[in-house]
């Protein structure tokens, strides 16, 4: 039996021997690879946090004190050491273990955490809860991956160092997010001194002194000013923060050592880590950025499947060939160039590019002041990221009309990050929004095309929301607002962006039973008044929508809505979507399938539509 294989809680790990903790630490490093080559995943953020994660349950007890995981995708390694090992290989499958903290899954996970930024205002109301509560229970906040170059980090950090409420905050400063970290924080990590034998030193310090409390004041006094004098400052000592560090984060003994002396502090503190994204794997350690989230890959040689064209590739490419012809276009992302296609424009153009960090809220108002000076600001974002500047979409952008544009990736399901990826809100907010268009292209050529008009022609604020991944067996060129593909007599059936995938598939199936479904694609979403679509609920008399979003907002509600006010008595109506929009982890087509929205998921709805059932 491994070592690993011994390890269901913190716990076991507490009963190992320094020799056997190098052992795990190898065999948990094996597991990674092994298990993320086959479901895909966050590889490299989680082998450079391997030591960290078990110093942490070495030290803290999972099941009753509170480990906060911000980005919530390192905590791999922490999930193999609370008995979930076996359920290990359903890693981000339809059914099985999430790639993120689920309290649902074991309460060792304290709080879901899917986006970044939130674990320090989270730890501060587990610890100010604690406190009112009289409960006696720990609370750390493990930060990193960039999350500290989010605006909510510094909200969370200032309130902490304030309240007085015991709390440790461990930054595990990787200089990465998903490729290399940006602006002022990461400059600021950069300067800070390295320090290795102070922590030691101080851990002595306090256990000789800790009996004599007078000589420990007075001594505590005079070293103070001393460091004042010596050292230099910053930023979360000038907020009031107790700061340690930094420490090598793959140093077992010196990591506990860090970890328990800012536990033991019972002031707010902040301990600084330096690990290497990657760790332990030649591949990761050389390329981190490219083996942060992976699909399958070769665990002996780390290759990847060469890549398919996407939405992501077209869009990329698209805004390089327009910024060549004007050189007002700048394009805006926030920590996902390589994701969102940008890495040519990056390339290309380099100062009309602009990375942010994880700060959507600050690159939607950046774009805003951009726009309101003359440039054509593109700010390309995933649909799911986008909501964290909802309100700067209002008030910055839409009250004055700004012709800023949002090429919104990842929109609709994206599959196996789950709840907290899935983009399926984003037609909600923005069809909120006073001024928007709304495009949604369903082909490569319709992107091109769009993104165009969206640029050059459209004014105010534009966006453009398209999937993950790339085009389905539709590549015709339909930009207009809707455009009937199939002609019929039976039922209305409607759709917009890939979707229109599944319902020709669903015509299909439909006209070899004899049913005549009059198929319309909608290409854009805001304005639109569908005259094309009442045209044909006048004839049908059935409404069949299909939609990959939430419910409340969805486009069929506002058909219904506009087939009311013409005045059209429907025979029937029925909307497909994802309901609430929580959507759980899996593959697109398993998604798909789940509700109802692949090609035969549409045709059986349609037949029930046309027998009249019960939705």
């Amino acid at each position: 039996m491994s070592i690993l294989e011994r390890i269901q809680s913190s716990d076991d790990v507490k009963q190992l021997t320094p020799e056997e903790l190098p052992v795990l630490c190898a065999e948990i490093r094996s597991e990674l690879v092994q298990t993320v080559s086959r479901t895909g995943g966050h590889l490299a953020s989680n082998l450079g946090a391997v030591e960290l994660s078990v110093a942490l349950h070495r030290v803290y007890n999972s099941k009753k004190d509170r480990i906060v995981f911000d980005v919530g995708h390192q905590c791999y390694v922490h999930k193999l050491l609370t008995g979930r090992r076996e359920q290990f290989g359903s890693l981000r499958q339809f059914g099985g273990l999430s790639g993120f903290p689920k309290p649902y899954e074991a309460a060792d996970d304290a709080f879901i955490a899917g986006h970044a930024s939130n674990s320090v205002s989270v730890a501060l109301g587990m610890a100010r809860a604690r406190s009112l509560q009289k409960q006696d229970y720990d609370v750390v906040a493990v930060i990193g991956d960039g999350a500290m170059t989010g605006g909510l980090s510094f909200e969370g950090l200032s309130n902490a160092a304030a309240s007085g409420e015991p709390l440790l905050i461990i930054l595990n400063d990787n200089s990465m997010s998903i490729s290399h970290n940006v602006g002022g924080t990461d400059n600021l990590l950069q300067r800070m001194r390295f320090t290795p034998g102070y922590l030691r030193f101080k851990g002595v310090y306090r256990s000789v002194f800790e009996h004599m409390p007078k000589v420990y004041r007075f001594n505590h006094r005079v070293k103070e000013r001393v460091k004042d004098l010596v050292l230099s400052d910053n930023i979360f000592t000038e907020m009031g923060m107790n700061y340690l560090g930094p420490v090598d984060g793959h140093d077992l003994q010196e990591l506990e050592t860090a970890i328990r002396l800012g536990r033991d502090m019972r002031v707010p503190v902040l301990l600084h880590v330096i690990t290497q994204k990657g760790k332990g794997v030649f591949y990761a350690e050389k390329h981190p950025e490219r083996y942060h989230g992976v699909g399958s890959f070769d665990p002996e040689t780390g290759l990847l499947p060469p890549e398919k064209p996407s939405f992501s590739s077209c869009f990329g490419q698209s805004l390089c060939e327009l910024a060549e012809r004007d050189e007002r276009i700048v394009a805006v992302t926030a920590a996902m160039a390589s994701g969102t296609g940008l890495d040519g424009f990056a390339g290309a153009y380099p100062r009309r590019f602009f990375d942010v960090g994880i700060a959507e809220g600050h690159g939607v108002t950046m774009a805003a002041a951009m726009a309101k000076q003359g440039l054509l600001p593109v700010f390309a974002v995933y649909s799911s990221f986008l909501q964290r500047g909802y309100d700067m979409l209002l008030h910055d952008i839409s009250i004055q009309g700004l012709h800023a544009v949002f090429a919104v990736d990842r929109a609709g399901l994206v599959g196996n990050d789950g709840e907290t990826h899935n983009g399926c809100f984003d037609v909600n907010y923005l069809g909120a929004i006073p001024g928007m268009t709304l495009y949604c292209p369903a082909s490569f050529r319709e992107l091109r095309v769009m993104l165009e008009k969206a640029i050059f022609e459209t004014e105010g604020p534009v966006a453009l929301r398209y999937p993950r991944g790339g085009e389905g067996r539709y590549r015709d060129l339909h930009p207009e607002d809707e455009a009937i593909l199939r002609e019929g007599f039976d039922l209305t059936l409607v759709c917009y962006g890939t979707r229109v995938n599944d319902a020709l598939d669903a015509c299909d199936l439909l006209q070899a039973q004899g049913v005549s479904a009059e198929l319309i694609k909608l290409g854009v979403l805001k304005p639109n008044a569908f005259p094309e679509t009442l045209r044909s609920l006048e004839k049908t008399g059935r409404l069949l929508i299909a939609e990959d979003v939430c419910a409340a907002g969805c486009v069929g509600e506002r058909l219904l809505a506009a087939a009311a006010a013409r005045g059209l008595r429907l025979k029937a109506s029925r909307l497909i979507n994802v309901g609430d929009g929580i959507v759980p982890q899996g593959s697109v087509p398993e998604l798909l399938r789940e509700y109802g929205l692949d090609g035969e998921g549409i045709a059986r709805a349609a037949r029930s539509l046309l027998r009249g059932d019960e939705p």
